[in-house]
């Protein structure tokens, strides 16, 4: 039975966040999701191989990154141990602007930290494409990211993930539960990137800043460098993230040729890339 009281459903929610370290890059908030140590965060946060988490009792326990996928900013970690207050999840699909919303998370090493507000919509955010969000009023600050957002019975319906526009915007429970359920599906390029504007005198305008490529991966052995700006394929510019997660579509092994800036960004550059499945992989990224 669920605790009566709304301080006993924010300690509940407070018992089932945790705190993510990631090798002295920073910290976020992770949600307990089953009670045998799987964890549920971002992909942002999760963007080290030395994760440390914290637990609500004090514990510090490393942590293995299982899958992780870029492009809906999401990633799963496990831990050492049993018997966790895990989480109960909710439904999404059913929620209606201006119900009670909770969030729970770590901002600025404040552990446990808590902030109400109301749901303001649901669906896509204008400018950040199709994607669809929880959109929320609540406060959020720098290590709240991969916590809980809940309903008023403390049931999480969704991991926090960034502010625009002034709202906190959460990916949708319901994409957590599709990502843990099906994980990512397309072509493994290996690498962590943002959209950006891109210099006027390379004669494009949108652009996708490599922030990390991982060790081994089709990007690294095609000698891709964070810093770099992926502008297209030789076929079609980007104008997208989604351009990029359509490029991997399908996991057959092939080939994708690639247009890039590089260094002062006064040339474009082109790289031919063996994309690779993800399968097996435990450490899965989409992009």
């Amino acid at each position: 039975m669920r605790p009566e009281g709304f301080g006993a459903v924010a300690e509940e929610l407070r018992r089932s966040t945790v705190l993510i370290e990631a090798g002295g890059r920073g910290s976020g908030s992770g949600v307990i999701w089953q009670p045998d140590g799987l964890i549920v965060t971002n992909a942002h946060v999760a963007h080290s191989s030395r994760m440390r988490v914290q637990l609500w009792d004090g514990r510090e326990l490393p942590a293995e990154v299982t899958m992780r996928d870029p492009r809906v900013d999401l990633a799963t970690l496990r831990i050492s141990a049993s018997e966790l207050p895990a989480a109960e999840s909710g439904d999404s699909s059913n929620l209606r602007p201006g119900q009670l919303a909770i969030a729970i998370g770590n901002p600025l090493g404040f552990v446990g930290a808590l902030t109400t507000g109301v749901i303001h919509a649901t669906g896509p955010f204008r400018a950040l494409g199709p994607r669809s969000w929880v959109q929320a009023s609540v406060r959020l600050a720098p290590g709240n990211s991969g916590g809980p957002l809940a309903d008023a019975s403390g049931r999480v319906i969704g991991i926090n993930t960034m502010v625009a526009g002034g709202l906190a915007l959460a990916i949708p429970s319901n994409a957590v539960t599709q990502f843990l359920f099906a994980g990512p599906r397309d072509s493994w390029l290996g690498v962590t990137v943002r959209d950006v504007r891109v210099p006027r005198h390379s004669g494009r305008k949108f652009g996708l800043l490599v922030l990390e490529v991982q060790p081994g991966s089709p990007a690294a052995l095609a000698s891709l460098l964070p810093g770099d700006i992926l502008l297209g394929t030789v076929d079609e510019p980007f104008q997208s993230l989604d351009d990029l997660a359509q490029a991997l579509v399908g996991n057959a092994p092939r080939i994708l040729r690639l247009e890039f800036l590089r260094g002062d960004y006064s040339g474009v550059r082109r790289v031919t890339v063996q994309l690779s499945a993800k399968a097996g992989r435990k450490r899965s990224v989409a992009a």
